[in-house]
C-alpha cells in the first residue's frame, strides 16, 4: 500500500460487507458498507471526470465530519487531483485567500449557511466554477452532489483506472491550510507517501479488539484524517457524532473502543466529573475523592505497590466504573493531540482504565511525530512518548525539535520562501516547539518557540506549561499568560463559571452575570487565592504579579482560537489590549 486510495481494494478484499461509516440521519444511525462506498467514490469520480477534472486540480470540501467528506476524499485522490478540506469556522478574509491562491475549481458544502460563506468569495475567486452540496439547497448556483455522480458515465470508469495508475506515491495527496495564528494560512502540501507512512507507523496506536471508534475531531485537520485513514487499514467501523454537544450521547449509544481528543475536551469531562463528585453528600463525597486522589498518584505497571493496587481495585470498582460508562463502558484507549494534556489528567485516566495516549505532530509532519503507546516501554507520563517508526528527531542547541522522515511535508503551496524557514539543507524541519529527552526515549514539549517571551528584566518565561499548571485549579477554566518586555509577568483569566456559581451560593453571595461578577471585589480575592497558591510552584520571576478576569471563554468565533482551540495570542492581546495597559500602569 504506497497510496492513500489503496485502502480501497484493501477493505474490499479483507473487510467485504463490512460498515465502514455510519452517522445520524433523522434519529437514526446509517452506515456505508465497504462495497457501497466504493461504489459511491467511483460513481463521484465519473461525475468529476464528465465536469473536466484531471491531475493536480483542486477540490475543495466545507463540511463538518460526516460520510459524504470520505466518499469525496476518495473520489478526488483516486482521480490525481488534490483535495483541499475548509474549516467550516474560516473567516470570509481566509476563505476567499485560500480559494484564489489553491485556484480551487470545485466546492463540495455540507448546508445552506457553508453554501452562503462560498457565494460570498464566489466572484472573487476566478477559477472557482462549481458548486456542490450534500442537503438540498433551493439555489440556481448549486447542485445536490447526486446529481454529480448520476453525470458520469461507468463505460468511462477505464478511465479512472488510468488516473489512478498514474498516481505516484510522491504525488500530493491534499492541500492543508494551516489556521495560524498571524499572517494569511499556509497551504501544506502532503503526499501520498507522507501519510502512508504515518498510519502504518501509528498502528500500534490502535489497541487489540478495537472495532468501532467514534469521530468528532475535525477531517479538516490532518490528525483526525490520517487517523481515520489508519481506522480502515484495521477494519475499524467509524461513526461520525452528532454534534461536539451530542458526543456523551453517541458514546452510550455506539460503545466506541476509541476516540481521539483533543485535551481541551478531556479537561472539560474531568472537570464535569469533579463536579458531580463535589455534589454528593456524607460517605459518598469522601469515597468519590478518596478515589479521585488515588488517581492522581497513579503510576505505570503497579509500581505504586501491591497496597495501592489493592485500593485502587476497589476504587475502580466503586467509582471509576461510572466513569468509563459514561464513556461508553467500553474504551480500550483515547488518543489525545493538538495541545499539552495535564499530567494529572493523563494519571487519573490511567487508573481508571481509561488510558489516554498524548501524540505530538503538525500538519506539516502528517501529524505524528511522536506518540504514548498501550504496552510497557512505550508510555511515560508528561511526554509525547518515543518517536514513531522511521522518523527521526533531534533538539537543536536552542532547544527547537527538528525532526526528519517520510512524513515531512513537501512544503508550503507556491510560498518557497516561507519552506526553507522551515525545512533545512538536510532535510531537517524546524517544528518551532521546544522540547527535551526524558530517559533517553521519551519527548517532552516545554514550549511553542515563538511563544517564549523574555520580560523586561531578560527573564524567559514559558506561558504553556504555566497556564498548563493554573488550569488545575477549579476556579480556572481558561488562561493567556503576558508580560513579553514587561516588568512582570501577568494573565488573562477566565474563571470556570459554574464552579464559581456554587462557591458563591455556598457563601451566600447573590450572582447577578458574569460581566459584572468579575468585577467584584471578593471574586477577585478568590481567584487572587488560587494565583498565590498556584505561584508557590513557580520560579520567582514566572509568578503572575497580577491578572484581569474575563466575562467568557476565548472562542473560534470571536477569532481568538484555531480550528483546533489554540489561543491565537496576538489577536487576544490585541482585544484587550486597554485592559492589559491599565495592568501595567
Amino acid at each position: 500500500m504506497t497510496r492513500v486510495f489503496d485502502l480501497l481494494p484493501f477493505l474490499e478484499m479483507y473487510y467485504p460487507g463490512k460498515t465502514i461509516f455510519s452517522a445520524k440521519k433523522d434519529g437514526e444511525w446509517v452506515g456505508l458498507t465497504t462495497e457501497s462506498f466504493i461504489s459511491q467514490v467511483d460513481e463521484l469520480s465519473l461525475g468529476l471526470l464528465k465536469l473536466g477534472i484531471k491531475k493536480d486540480d483542486k477540490i475543495a470540501n466545507m463540511s463538518p465530519n460526516r460520510p459524504e467528506w470520505n466518499v469525496v476524499d476518495f473520489a478526488v485522490m483516486q482521480m490525481g487531483a488534490i483535495h483541499l478540506p475548509l474549516y467550516p469556522t474560516l473567516s470570509e478574509a481566509d476563505l476567499k485567500y485560500i480559494l484564489i491562491n489553491s485556484e480551487t475549481k470545485v466546492v463540495f458544502v455540507a448546508t445552506e449557511d457553508l453554501y452562503q460563506k462560498i457565494i460570498s468569495v464566489k466572484s472573487e475567486c476566478p477559477d472557482l466554477q462549481y458548486i456542490f452540496s450534500y442537503e438540498e439547497i433551493n439555489h440556481s448556483d448549486v447542485k445536490h452532489w447526486d446529481e454529480l455522480k448520476e453525470m458520469g458515465d461507468p463505460a468511462e470508469m477505464d478511465k479512472i483506472i488510468a488516473y489512478r495508475e498514474q498516481v505516484k506515491p510522491d504525488d500530493i495527496l491534499t492541500l492543508i491550510y494551516t489556521s495560524g495564528t498571524t499572517g494569511n494560512p499556509k497551504g501544506v502540501m502532503l503526499t501520498h507517501d507522507n501519510i502512508v507512512s504515518n498510519f502504518k507507523s501509528s498502528n500500534p496506536l490502535i489497541p487489540e479488539g478495537s472495532h468501532k471508534a467514534l469521530s468528532f475531531l475535525p477531517l479538516s485537520h490532518i490528525f483526525e484524517r490520517m487517523v481515520v485513514y489508519m481506522y480502515l487499514s484495521k477494519g475499524v467501523s467509524i461513526y461520525y457524532a452528532e454534534s461536539l454537544e451530542k458526543i456523551s450521547d453517541n458514546l452510550k449509544e455506539i460503545n466506541p473502543h476509541m476516540f481521539t481528543t483533543v485535551p481541551r475536551l478531556l479537561e472539560k469531562v474531568f472537570d464535569k466529573i469533579v463536579a458531580v463528585g463535589s455534589e454528593q453528600k456524607g460517605i459518598k463525597k469522601a469515597i468519590f475523592f478518596w478515589a479521585l486522589d488515588l488517581g492522581l498518584k497513579y503510576e505505570y505497571d503497579g509500581a505504586n505497590g501491591w497496597w495501592y493496587e489493592f485500593q485502587l481495585s476497589i476504587a475502580n470498582k466503586i467509582i471509576f466504573n461510572k466513569w468509563r460508562a459514561a464513556l461508553g463502558g467500553e474504551i480500550l484507549a483515547i488518543c489525545a493531540g493538538g495541545a499539552a494534556l495535564q499530567e494529572r489528567l493523563a494519571r487519573v485516566f490511567w487508573a481508571a482504565k481509561i488510558p489516554v495516549l498524548q501524540g505530538y505532530g503538525l500538519t506539516e509532519t502528517s501529524p505524528v511525530v511522536a506518540v504514548n503507546g498501550i504496552d510497557k516501554g512505550m508510555r511515560w507520563f508528561g511526554t509525547v512518548g518515543p518517536v514513531i517508526p522511521g522518523v527521526e528527531v533531534k533538539i537543536a542547541s536552542d532547544g527547537e525539535i527538528l525532526a526528519r522522515g517520510p512524513n515531512i511535508m513537501k512544503g508550503y503551496y507556491k510560498n518557497e520562501e516561507a519552506t526553507n524557514e522551515v525545512l533545512d539543507a538536510d532535510g531537517w524541519f524546524h517544528t518551532g516547539d521546544i522540547g527535551e529527552w526524558v530517559q533517553n526515549r521519551y519527548l517532552k514539549i516545554t514550549d511553542r518557540k515563538k511563544e517564549i517571551f523574555k520580560t523586561a528584566g531578560g527573564k524567559y518565561i514559558a506561558p504553556q506549561m504555566i497556564e498548563n499548571k493554573f488550569k488545575e485549579s477549579k476556579f480556572i477554566e481558561q488562561i493567556m499568560v503576558i508580560g513579553e518586555n514587561r516588568r512582570f509577568p501577568a494573565a488573562l483569566i477566565i474563571p470556570e463559571f459554574k464552579h464559581l456559581k456554587d462557591w458563591c451560593v455556598i457563601k451566600g453571595i447573590a450572582y447577578s452575570t458574569n460581566e459584572l461578577m468579575v468585577n467584584e471585589p471578593v471574586i477577585i480575592a478568590r481567584i487572587q487565592k488560587e494565583v498565590d497558591h498556584l505561584n508557590q510552584t513557580l520560579g520567582s520571576w514566572e509568578q503572575m504579579k497580577k491578572f484581569i478576569l474575563l466575562p467568557r471563554e476565548f472562542s473560534i468565533d470571536e477569532g481568538e482560537l484555531t480550528p483546533k482551540l489554540s489561543m491565537k495570542r496576538k489577536a487576544i492581546l490585541a482585544k484587550y489590549a486597554e485592559g492589559i495597559e491599565k495592568l501595567y500602569a
